[in-house]
C-alpha cells in the first residue's frame, strides 16, 4: 500500500532525511493521490508490463508503479535520494533503482535486461528543465517502447499536441507527431506539488506508432528540414532552407522545390502539416 502522495507523509520522510531540494535537478515532488491515481490509469499499467520511471524523487509514484506493473526500473540522477528511496521502496521486491544520468543511460541495453527487448512503458515526473532531451532521447535511440506517460510543463504538453497555424506549433510537435500519437489526459495545479512550481503542469502520453505513420526517404534531413524551418520561423520556408548550412541547398532550390509540391515559395514553415514536411524532404533527397 503506498504511503506517500499525500503532503503529511512527504513532509515526514523529507524531514526524516534532512533532504534539501536541489534546484539544479527541478525537483517538485507529488502530494496529490487522484493525480498519482490518474497517471497510473492513463498510462494503463499491469502486471505484464516492464516500466520505466525516470526521476523517482523519494519514491512517491514508484509505489503506485510497483503495485500495478510487473516490474518497476527507477533512474534517479540525485544521490542524496538513494537512501531515501532504499527506504520508502522497502516493502517492493519488484523495484530496481539505477543512480544514475538518464541521458547517460543505455536504455535498449536496459530494456534488454530487464524485459527481454519486449516493448516498456516510460511512466514519469519529468523535471521540466529536460523535459524534450529525455522524450527525444526515447524517441531517436528507437527504444522498444509502448508508450510515454509523462508530467511536464502544460505549455510543453499542448506544444506536443497542436497542429498548423498556432503559435505553439514548431519542431518538437512535429518530431512527437512524427513517432507517436499524443492525448493530453489531465491538467495538473501547481498545488499538487511540493514544492510548488511556477507553472502549470499537464499530464500527457504518447502512444508510439510502430512505424511512423508518414514516408519519408531520410529521417535526418526531414528532421534537419524542421529545425531550418523553426529555427527562424519569422522568416519564409524558402529564406530558412537556404540559410541552414546542414541541408547545403541555396534559397532558390528551396523555392523550386516548394513551387513543385504545390506551395508558396512565400509560406513559412508554421503553415506545413508533417506529411508536407515529408514530401519537401522528399523532394529534396530526390532532386538536390
Amino acid at each position: 500500500m503506498p504511503t506517500l502522495g499525500n503532503p503529511t507523509g512527504t513532509i515526514e520522510i523529507l524531514k526524516k532525511y534532512n533532504f534539501n531540494f536541489q534546484k539544479r535537478y527541478g525537483q517538485n515532488f507529488l502530494i496529490d493521490s487522484h493525480i498519482l491515481e490518474k497517471i497510473i490509469d492513463a498510462a494503463g499499467i499491469t502486471k505484464e508490463d516492464c516500466v520505466l520511471e525516470i526521476g523517482p524523487g523519494i519514491g512517491t509514484m514508484t509505489q503506485y508503479l510497483a503495485e500495478s506493473a510487473g516490474e518497476v526500473a527507477a533512474v534517479e540522477i540525485d544521490r542524496a535520494l538513494i537512501p531515501i528511496l532504499k527506504d520508502t521502496l522497502s516493502d517492493y521486491r519488484n523495484v530496481t533503482v539505477i543512480n544514475e544520468d538518464i541521458l547517460k543511460v543505455d536504455i535498449n541495453s536496459l530494456v534488454r535486461e530487464r524485459n527481454q527487448d519486449r516493448p516498456i512503458k516510460v511512466v514519469a515526473n519529468l523535471p521540466y528543465y529536460i523535459t524534450t532531451p529525455i522524450i527525444m532521447g526515447l524517441f531517436e535511440s528507437h527504444v522498444p517502447l509502448k508508450s510515454i506517460t509523462v508530467m511536464v510543463q502544460k505549455e510543453v504538453a499542448q506544444r506536443m499536441q497542436v497542429g498548423p497555424g498556432t503559435k505553439d506549433y514548431g519542431a518538437l510537435s512535429l518530431a512527437v507527431q512524427y513517432y507517436a500519437k499524443p492525448q493530453i489526459v489531465a491538467d495538473v495545479s501547481p498545488n499538487c506539488f511540493i514544492p510548488r512550481p511556477q507553472v502549470g503542469s499537464a499530464v500527457i502520453r504518447l502512444d508510439r506508432y510502430e512505424k511512423p505513420r508518414i514516408a519519408v526517404d531520410d529521417e535526418e534531413v526531414l528532421f534537419a528540414v524542421i529545425r531550418a524551418a523553426f529555427n527562424q520561423r519569422r522568416k519564409t520556408l524558402a529564406n530558412s532552407l537556404g540559410n541552414a548550412g546542414e541541408l547545403e541547398i541555396t534559397r532558390q532550390q528551396a523555392a523550386q522545390a516548394l513551387a513543385a509540391l504545390g506551395l508558396d515559395p512565400a509560406v513559412r514553415g508554421e503553415a506545413l502539416t508533417l506529411q508536407e514536411f515529408a514530401d519537401l524532404t522528399n523532394y529534396l533527397c530526390r532532386n538536390t
